[in-house]
């Protein structure tokens, strides 16, 4: 297998000679798991740590190698482990705010061409929740594809139902199915190209793992039976890229219970895109849509011709990414003044 084989394409070829180190060579992460990395280079898989120059230039956890990185990387104890020297810009992302009231940035995967935002027809589905998926994928530049699992669980009329609902939504391609009946598996499958890389997101038990495990072919990972209260259970534990066969690569997540939207402005137009269509006709350029006069906004809800839920949720968004955003900053500007004082006290004690 070649590093074209696992993304490694021109975009990245593009930026080689500025990454490369004499003694490394190119690889991709494959999977983080508390502070420990997995690195692909096409041949094998080794275990990876970083640098200590690249640690200590690190100021966010944002910026620490996350599944999909492409990373330089130098090999030892014959090629079983590595260290991981530099990471390249990321050409897409997926990321969240941090769970808990921490705000922060929490990357869930680097460089994806696609993401598989799954909602069940059971006790998961959730338009609001989905909102907030495409808004993560937007932001990050990256294409949803919307799976709705588990269609065997429910009457045709539910199923076309709860599609209108997702068109209703969401623009971006549905595709339903069961990995019990297999209904609308072949459709998924044929969506997965060479050498392109997917991610698959949603809350716990709505059948991410049950979807790899029945493209690979076999039990390859553990699944657990849904709770009586319909709220899945914890599979998936840590971040891993799998290639599969036929060359595509798909990235497995832990199921998210949390979906903080932070500083996602242009993702949420990029999601809401009727609304931002509407803001080039509202009277004030820096227009909130809540009660300002001459808002077009409004006067296509109060019309009707834009839903009450769907615009409740656009400025939810607005409103909780503007506020998170507010906080990183401060934080952030907090972060920095603290580093600046630790490296001044450091400085007086050398002298």
């Amino acid at each position: 297998m070649k590093l074209t084989d696992l993304g490694f394409d021109q975009w990245f070829e593009a930026q080689a000679a500025e990454f490369y180190q004499e003694g490394c060579g190119f690889a991709r992460v494959s999977a983080v798991d508390r502070g420990s990395y997995r690195i692909n280079n096409g041949l094998r898989e080794a275990s990876a740590e970083l640098s200590g120059k690249l640690s200590y230039q690190i100021e966010n956890p944002v910026d620490l190698p996350c599944v999909g990185d492409w990373v330089t990387a130098q090999y030892y104890n014959n090629d079983a482990e590595a260290i991981i020297h530099r990471i390249f810009p990321r050409k897409t992302f997926l990321r969240r705010k941090t769970a808990g009231e921490n705000v922060d940035y929490q990357m869930i995967a680097a460089n994806i061409d696609a993401a598989f935002i799954v909602q069940s027809c059971h006790f998961d589905f959730n338009p609001r929740r989905l909102d907030r998926y495409l808004v993560m994928a937007a932001d990050g530049h990256v294409e949803p594809i919307v799976i709705l699992s588990k269609t065997d669980l429910i009457t045709p009329d539910e199923l076309d139902q709860k599609l209108a609902v997702i068109s209703a939504v969401a623009k971006a391609r549905v595709i339903a199915l069961s990995a019990v009946t297999g209904a609308g598996f072949d459709e998924f499958q044929e969506t997965l190209q060479p050498g392109k890389t997917y991610c698959l997101l949603g809350s716990s038990g709505v059948g991410k793992t049950t979807l790899i495990n029945r493209l690979m072919g076999r039990e390859a990972f553990e699944t657990k039976a849904v709770s009586s209260t319909g709220e899945g259970t914890h599979t998936t534990s840590r971040r891993q890229l799998i290639v599969f066969g036929r060359g595509a690569m798909l990235i497995d997540t832990p199921g998210m219970r949390e979906l903080g939207i932070v500083g996602a402005g242009d993702g949420i137009d990029a999601g809401f895109d009727e609304f931002a269509a509407l803001s080039a006709h509202c009277r004030y350029a820096d227009c909130r849509h809540e009660n300002e006069p001459g808002c077009a906004v409004l006067a296509a809800v109060n019309r009707g011709e834009l839903r009450q839920d769907r615009y409740a949720s656009y400025i939810k968004l607005k409103k909780e990414s503007a506020h998170y955003e507010m906080s990183y900053l401060e934080k952030r500007k907090k972060d920095k003044a603290f580093g600046r004082f630790i490296k001044s006290v450091k400085k007086h004690m050398k002298d």
